[in-house]
């Protein structure tokens, strides 16, 4: 069947590395809801990089999941995807030795593949894979969820976001105007193709700083200020610090509210985001590891460039596993959170560059331009450390002065200062280089295909 007969195909993806069969059996249901409602063919994908008794434990999850017509699901261990990886890096190479237009990055293919499957935790890495495996996969978009989150309902019905991003995904904005209950786009963006659509969530902080809050109100804001551009006003960074980490709040789903514009990300999350392939085809996220916030990368691409997005109301309900909290899952999630702050001094540059290119960041097919954004991430990677190392002293301090576990973790993040300064540059770096490899990547996993029967069809 051609591309231009079969039905629309999506990729519904949960990438994991912790006990989720909860959340397995809930996207299960999504995908069910989309192949019913708007007629299309769903490809669930599960990158799971957990432990064999829990992907064990995954697997009969999903052997469980009800019989869906035109739902396909892929479970692949860390083994499957990395032997994808391999036979796509092998096959960019091939093509870039035959002239196809790649270059110097795909010289190295170990360190290819070890941005795209590290074997710390990345956020950005394993959405780096569903994109690519989406592309294998023939999708035309990508529909990203998490596995601590779930779904709000309303008179006992779940309420599922891929409503409306296949409302309005991957149509002109001008055509996307008749899904959404707020048309705010300017006509100048409507030829142009809606290519993010997300809400946001529900619960706890999205990250798990609410105990700091909890314990010194001033700390917290000190803390959290860090992510902030150093050039920022005292103004702009409290209006950052009130508005970091909180989502939706707490109001529950009541009716549906969905605005059609240059999209406003402070009211968007990862965990509840469709992107349409014009666009993760073109531009991959940082692979940084153990580096919270490594994922939102394209957002700040859809606000800039500008291109049409729609934010709508169906948010996800944000919790936490038990194991950020305590003993090595805590000073975990803590050293995260602190690389998390150590990359904006690279990040926020490019972000002000996106911004001063504006619309010369799509080409004449409204495209982004790759090359400009790995030419913003190497420039950035000459940045002064000297902030870096402020943000350092300012959380030693900080944590110290909160005393208890706080303590010991700056205990613990004392001897790793120039370890992490060096790989927050680094990441940087390796971001502009995988950017330059990105298109050999995709059309090599379009050739390439996803072998193998899926885990269940």
């Amino acid at each position: 069947m051609s591309s231009a007969t079969r039905p629309r195909r999506i990729c519904l993806a949960l990438p994991t590395d912790r006990a989720c069969t909860e959340t397995i059996a809930d996207i299960g249901e999504e995908a069910a809801y989309a192949a019913t409602t708007f007629g299309v063919e769903v490809h669930l994908l599960i990158l799971d990089s957990s432990a064999p008794s829990t992907f064990a434990d995954h697997a009969k999850a999903v052997d469980a999941l009800p019989g869906a017509v035109d739902v396909t699901v892929h479970h692949l261990d860390e083994e499957r995807q990395r032997g994808f990886l391999r036979e796509v890096i092998a096959r960019a190479r091939a093509a870039d030795a035959a002239g196809a237009p790649a270059g110097d990055p795909l010289r190295d293919p170990e360190l290819l593949l070890d941005l795209m499957l590290p074997d710390a935790v990345s956020y950005g890495a394993c959405t780096n894979r569903a994109f690519l495996l989406a592309a294998a996969l023939g999708c035309d978009s990508i529909h990203r969820r998490d596995s601590d989150s779930g779904y709000q309902s309303l008179d006992g019905r779940r309420v599922f976001p891929i409503h409306h991003e296949l409302l309005s995904l991957g149509r002109s904005g001008a055509e996307a105007a008749d899904g959404v209950t707020e048309n705010a786009l300017d006509p100048a963006h409507g030829d142009k193709p809606v290519s993010m659509v997300g809400g946001s969530f529900v619960g706890e902080l999205s990250v798990d700083v609410g105990e700091i809050k909890e314990r010194d109100p001033a700390i917290y804001r000190e803390v959290v200020s860090l992510w902030a551009p150093p050039e920022w006003s005292a103004e702009e960074i409290g209006g950052l610090v009130e508005e970091s980490f909180v989502g939706a709040g707490t109001e529950p789903f009541r009716a549906d509210r969905s605005v059609l514009d240059v999209p406003d990300i402070w009211r968007l999350d990862m965990c509840n985001i469709g992107f349409d392939r014009e666009l993760y085809e073109r531009v991959p996220l940082p692979p940084a590891t153990a580096t919270i916030g490594s994922d939102y990368f394209l957002l700040h691409v859809v606000r800039h460039a500008p291109l049409p997005a729609v934010v709508h109301n169906r948010h996800i309900v944000n919790y936490y596993t038990p194991e950020r909290r305590t003993g090595s899952g805590f000073v975990a999630y803590q050293l995260r959170f602190v690389k998390f702050l150590l990359s904006m001094l690279y990040l926020h540059p490019v972000y002000f560059d996106l911004e001063a290119a504006g619309p010369a960041l799509l080409d004449e097919e409204h495209r982004v331009r790759a090359g400009a954004i790995a030419g913003f991430a190497r420039r950035s990677a000459r940045a002064d450390r000297a902030e870096n190392v402020r943000r350092l002293d300012v959380v030693d301090r900080c944590y110290r002065e909160l005393g208890g576990k706080y303590r010991e973790f700056a205990d613990h993040l004392e001897p790793l200062r120039e370890r992490l300064l060096d790989e927050a540059q680094a990441d940087i770096e390796y971001f502009a280089l995988l950017v330059e490899a990105w298109a050999a990547l995709v059309a090599a996993s379009r050739a390439t295909g996803l072998a193998g029967p899926p885990h269940r069809p």
